[in-house]
C-alpha cells in the first residue's frame, strides 16, 4: 500500500485500497472516503462533554486512590502486587478485544444514542485508520475514561470507609483493580500511538519494541479487510492464542446462527459508501 507522511508524523495511505474481500467497494481509504467524512460530522458537542467529563472524573479518582494505595501498602503484600499488575494488563487486553470486537462486528451507527456515540468512532476508524492520529488527549481517551469511572468510585469509597483491617485483605483485589483501570484507560492513547510512525517518543517505541504496549507492526495484521482477527489493543498479547483458538469466529457462528445477523454488515456498508 503506498503511504506518506501527514504534517503530524502519521504514516497515511495515499494511493491503493485495503485488501478486498468479495462484494467491498473500490474506494479510497483514508479522511477522503465518503463514509470517512460522514462519520466524522457525526462527532457532536454533546459527545465532547461527555468525554471530557470522562476524563477528568477519571484521573481525578485514580490519582485519589493511588494516593491511598500508597497510603496502605504492606510488606506482607510485595508478591500479590506484580501479580496483580499482570493480572490487570491480561485482562485489559482481553476486555480491549472483546469491546473492539463487539463494536467491530455487530450493531449500526444508527442505533439510537450508542450508535453515533460509540459505534460510529469504530467504523470511522476502519475506512480512515490515521484519523485517531489526529484526535486529541479528550477525543482519544473520553471513552475508556467512562468505562472505569464505577469501579475506582467503589475503590475510593471503601477506601473512606473501611477499617485498616479490612483493606489490608482486600489490598492485593485493588492492586489488580486499579491496574485493569490504568491500562483499560489507556488502551486507545496506546492504540494512537500504533498508528503513529514517526515523532513518538522513544520510551513509547522502547515498549512497544519489548511488546509490553501494542507494537505497530503486530496492530497491522487487524487492518486488513475485512477486519475479522486480532481484535485486542492494548497490548495484543491475547491476539495469538484467541486467532489460534479461533474464538472470535466461534462466538460470530453462534450469534450469527442464533440471530441471522451477519458479522461487520454495518462496517462493509459504510466502507462502501462512495458519495
Amino acid at each position: 500500500m503506498a503511504s506518506s507522511v501527514n504534517q503530524n508524523g502519521c504514516e497515511e495511505e495515499t494511493q491503493n485500497l485495503e485488501p478486498q474481500e468479495p462484494g467491498r467497494a473500490a474506494a479510497r481509504w483514508g479522511p477522503q472516503h465518503a463514509g470517512a467524512r460522514e462519520l466524522a460530522d457525526l462527532y457532536s458537542p454533546g459527545k465532547r462533554c461527555q468525554e471530557w467529563i470522562s476524563v477528568v472524573l477519571c484521573f481525578s479518582l485514580m490519582a485519589f486512590n493511588f494516593i491511598h494505595l500508597l497510603a496502605n501498602f504492606h510488606f506482607g503484600h510485595l508478591w500479590h502486587i506484580p501479580l496483580g499488575i499482570v493480572a490487570g494488563i491480561l485482562t485489559a487486553d482481553f476486555a480491549s478485544g472483546l469491546v473492539h470486537w463487539g463494536a467491530d462486528t455487530w450493531g449500526s451507527v444508527d442505533m439510537p444514542v450508542f450508535g453515533k456515540a460509540f459505534i460510529r468512532p469504530f467504523r470511522e476508524h476502519h475506512i480512515d485508520p490515521t484519523a485517531i492520529t489526529r484526535h486529541d488527549f479528550i477525543e482519544t481517551n473520553g471513552d475508556n475514561c467512562m468505562l472505569t469511572i464505577v469501579p475506582l468510585v467503589i475503590m475510593a469509597f471503601n477506601f473512606l470507609t473501611l477499617s485498616p483491617a479490612e483493606i489490608y485483605h482486600i489490598y492485593p483485589w485493588y492492586c489488580y483493580l486499579f491496574a485493569l483501570a490504568i491500562f483499560v484507560t489507556l488502551t486507545n492513547q496506546i492504540h494512537k500511538w500504533s498508528h503513529t510512525y514517526f515523532g513518538l517518543p522513544r520510551w513509547v517505541v522502547l515498549l512497544q519494541d519489548l511488546h509490553i504496549i501494542l507494537p505497530r507492526k503486530h496492530h497491522r495484521v487487524h487492518h486488513v479487510s475485512p477486519h475479522e482477527t486480532y481484535f485486542c489493543i492494548t497490548t495484543g498479547w491475547l491476539n495469538y492464542p484467541l486467532e489460534k483458538l479461533g474464538f472470535w469466529r466461534n462466538i460470530e457462528d453462534v450469534i450469527q446462527s442464533v440471530t441471522g445477523e451477519k458479522p461487520r454488515a454495518d462496517d462493509l456498508k459504510w466502507a462502501q459508501k462512495v458519495k
